[in-house]
């Protein structure tokens, strides 16, 4: 039995946002330049060495997958032109776009593909965060120069989306092989619409047009992404004129007024997949006991935060995912907001007044700040004295989180990119991960795993429902909100579609 899929059958989410074609075919000549602001440098440019949405949003102009998601959330072709599924499902095949050639000249072909698969799923592969994500994959067989099958261990209902992002962006195998890991790290070559022409750590990476993009040529002929990790910098840039665009999540909700009140810039704001959270050293301190867990969430008014600090720009959760994520559950609430409550579940488990707690958050995550500033205070009304320790994102994400050295609390910021609750609990919750530190739960692991083969949509649904009902009975983390997605953008800017998920292919714009 086969299933075929062909053109722009969607894969498993569909939302329907106003947005020009993908991949319409545009002018040969290419003119000015477009700056954006991020706030975060990823380090690496190397698909398998990431899993930070900054990176994305770059990457996604010089890699391609095999398939692609825009701005729109529908799946659609990339360098694969169709895929059909045989062997119920334990097999895809690929029929690859032809005359495609990697910004070095180095032809796109079935052995780039099986290189690229190779490589993550290999020992280079295990260095970096991303194999995991494509652990159904068994091996990739070359059928013949534009073919291949994709032969699967187990289902994986997610696997076409993630063919379009991160780790499974096709590499070229004779340039790595020449120059190296550590060369492709800081000098990355891929098939996408913009080539790369030079980067400065912690400063910028510059990109050109890539006139031979098999999409169409871009409107643009030059792309900078500045790296800015302050909040005000970033807008102060935009206003000046040095920046064309500001991208999610730095702009603090106290300064959406700033770009409102400025006639030369707008506003751009979309529903998107980001969730925060404050997670828990369950391991140690007083919050290994669920009880004081479970006391710290009741006694923060989140709802209250939401509104006044976020201004409407997030909504307030009851699990680790927003409502377009594919697990997401109507019916289950928060903890409700129960100070008193707190205050008993403290004195059962004998945490006197007094006692503290240090919560670690990004240091340039300044509407984070602000959150833990009022979680403060609540927990501070039951007793409970908080200590903010701000680092360097990289740090906290790559040293601090990951080797188990934060404090009680720390955040935790997901942008669950596959719209897919699987993305987001396998990373948080499954035994060894390296978003979860603390804990190994053989029911939590169990339940984890029981879900990703199946393709019964509604059985599938109701285990990650119960996943996320286990993980708040268990008290993993205080959930907070879903924000949206919010884009500072300069008048100048044309054609321009705000991406839920940062992951922006910038062909069809340009500036005036």
């Amino acid at each position: 039995m086969k299933k075929i899929h062909r053109g722009v059958r969607a894969a498993f989410l569909a939302i329907a946002m106003s947005g020009a074609a993908v991949f319409a075919a545009q002018p040969a000549m290419a003119a000015g330049k477009l700056t954006v602001s991020s706030p975060q440098d990823p380090g690496s440019w190397d698909p398998i060495d990431t899993f930070l949405v900054q990176w994305a949003a770059v990457a996604t102009n010089i890699f391609d997958g095999l398939t692609y998601r825009g701005p729109d959330l529908k799946l659609v072709p990339g360098l694969a032109e169709s895929w059909e599924e045989l062997d119920e499902g334990k097999r895809i095949r690929f029929k690859l776009r032809q005359g495609v050639k990697f910004h070095d000249g180095e032809p796109f072909n079935a052995e780039a593909v099986k290189f690229t698969f190779d490589r993550l799923l290999g020992d280079e592969g295990a260095k970096g965060p991303q194999r995991s994500n494509y652990a159904a994959i068994d091996s990739v067989e070359v059928i013949d120069d534009y073919t291949v099958d994709m032969k699967l261990k187990a289902p994986d209902p997610v696997l076409l989306t993630k063919l379009a992002g991160y780790g499974a962006m096709i590499v070229p195998p004779k340039y790595i092989q020449e120059k190296g890991e550590e060369n492709f790290n800081t000098n990355p070559v891929g098939t996408g619409p913009f080539k790369f022409v030079s980067y400065a750590p912690k400063v910028n990476v510059k990109l050109e047009a890539n006139p031979d993009y098999w999409g169409g040529a871009p409107k643009l002929s030059e792309l900078e992404y500045r790296f800015i990790t302050e909040p005000a910098t970033a807008v102060a840039e935009l206003q000046a004129g040095r920046v064309d665009i500001v991208i999610p999540p730095t702009i603090p909700i106290g300064m959406i007024p700033v770009i409102q009140g400025d006639p030369r810039l707008e506003l751009a704001s979309v529903p998107g997949p980001t969730v925060d959270a404050l997670r828990f050293n369950t391991r140690s301190g007083i919050s290994a006991d669920p009880r004081v867990r479970k006391a710290l969430i009741m006694a923060v008014d989140r709802a209250a935060i939401v509104q006044s600090i976020l201004a409407g720009q997030a909504s307030e959760i009851a699990s680790f995912q927003g409502e377009l994520s594919f697990g997401y559950d109507p019916e289950m609430k928060p903890l409700p907001y129960d100070p008193e409550g707190a205050k008993k579940l403290l004195a059962e488990a004998g945490v006197k007044p007094g006692a503290t707690v240090q919560i670690d958050i990004r240091g340039n995550d300044a509407t984070m700040n602000e959150v833990v500033q009022a979680v403060g205070s609540y927990l501070q009304m039951v007793g409970i004295t908080v200590t903010i320790k701000p680092y360097e994102t990289n740090v906290l994400l790559n040293d601090i989180i990951p080797q188990g050295k934060t404090g009680a609390m720390f955040q935790q910021k997901w942008g669950g990119w596959t719209f897919d609750y699987d993305n987001t609990a396998y990373a948080m919750y499954h035994t060894g991960e390296k978003w979860n530190p603390y804990d190994s739960d053989p029911k939590m692991d169990e339940l984890l795993e029981s879900q990703r083969p199946l393709t019964d949509r509604a059985e599938r649904e109701r285990i990650l429902r119960e996943i996320a009902r286990y993980a708040a009975d268990k008290a993993l983390e205080m959930p907070l909100y879903n924000t949206n997605a919010i884009y500072g953008v300069s008048k100048r800017v044309k054609g321009f579609v705000p991406a839920p998920d940062n992951r922006m292919k910038l062909t069809d714009v340009s500036v005036e």
